[in-house]
């Protein structure tokens, strides 16, 4: 039995991942700043039963913390696209560039191996499709500029203090408990009531959607396997465009409104990842299909619903 510190243990991935981790015999020690990017109400649902502690990484004891940890998964960060842009920015810094800073910096004084999240966001409209790992990294927006400035300090703190981190970079991770701000919470909650769902851009964007379960997978097996100071992409099998609507109204057998906007700031067009490495290298690949996974969403939106 080992024990792993998670950080950001209270949101959408961090909760499966602390529960998964638990289920596989080892002790956790939870952590989330309960931010109020969405209602800090939500997060203290995921959390369940999983005893998570209060506490912001930019002040935390983390010498204390990490203190007896045999490895850390760190989610915590600021998320969001579109939130990223203008006055907001400052706490996409903080909390994401200068709090990792902070986790690195501890985690190598205790030499302690660190799986740190971060997205296909830092390849902006790529160079290529399928996406691979060594493809130029050129972000279109802010927050995918802080994901990279965090993979660029975690190489720094490797060569300066001998820090020992793997990144996964996540492609649109979707299941129950996906944050409020994401496409398919709101698209099944809308279906669920009868409301509008509004949809950004002209509905060709496509997206590598990964199930939570596999991204929890892809994350455990790069602390397990993972090379120091690698980047391995963690995404869906399945690339969808609009299509995924029609099979959300097919789950649902209802007819969803869209009001149509045009495309925001910030979100690229297309997202396929080439998950080639983290098969040869983790022994890891997606296996769950999109209609699988978008089925248990709905199953767990329509359940919070009528929830008392």
């Amino acid at each position: 039995m080992s024990a792993y510190l998670v950080t950001g243990a209270a949101g959408f991935i961090g909760s499966h991942l602390a529960e998964r981790v638990l289920a596989d015999g080892h002790d956790v020690v939870c952590l989330d700043a309960f931010t109020d990017y969405y209602d800090p109400a939500r997060k203290r649902e995921n959390a369940g039963r999983l005893d998570v502690l209060d506490a912001d990484l930019l002040v935390a004891d983390l010498d204390g913390l990490l203190d007896g940890v045999d490895g850390v998964y760190h989610l915590a960060g600021q998320p969001g696209v579109r939130a990223s842009f203008g006055p907001d920015f400052v706490h996409y810094a903080t909390r994401n560039v200068q709090a990792s800073a902070r986790l690195f910096e501890a985690a190598a004084r205790h030499g302690v191996r660190v799986v740190y999240a971060s997205s296909s966001s830092i390849y902006g409209d790529a160079e290529s499709y399928p996406t691979r790992e060594d493809a130029e990294p050129r972000p279109i927006s802010p927050y995918g500029v802080t994901k990279l400035c965090v993979e660029h300090l975690a190489y720094a703190l490797a060569r300066s203090t001998g820090l020992d981190a793997v990144g996964v970079r996540f492609f649109t991770v979707y299941g129950p408990r996906q944050r409020p701000d994401m496409a398919f919470t709101p698209l099944l909650e809308a279906l669920d009531a009868g409301d509008a769902f509004r949809l950004y851009g002209d509905g060709t964007a496509s997206r590598s959607f990964t199930f939570v379960a596999d991204a929890v997978g892809g994350t455990i097996a790069a602390l397990e396997r993972g090379r120091p100071g690698e980047l391995y992409n963690v995404g869906g099998g399945e690339e969808a465009t609009s299509e995924a609507i029609a099979l959300a109204e097919g789950i649902a057998d209802r007819e969803l409104q869209v009001e149509r906007h045009g495309t925001a700031t910030g979100d690229v067009r297309r997202t396929r990842a080439d998950v080639g490495k983290a098969e040869r290298e983790l022994d890891w690949r997606p296996t769950t299909p999109l209609a699988d996974g978008l089925r248990a969403q709905w199953d767990w939106v329509t359940a919070r619903v009528a929830a008392p």
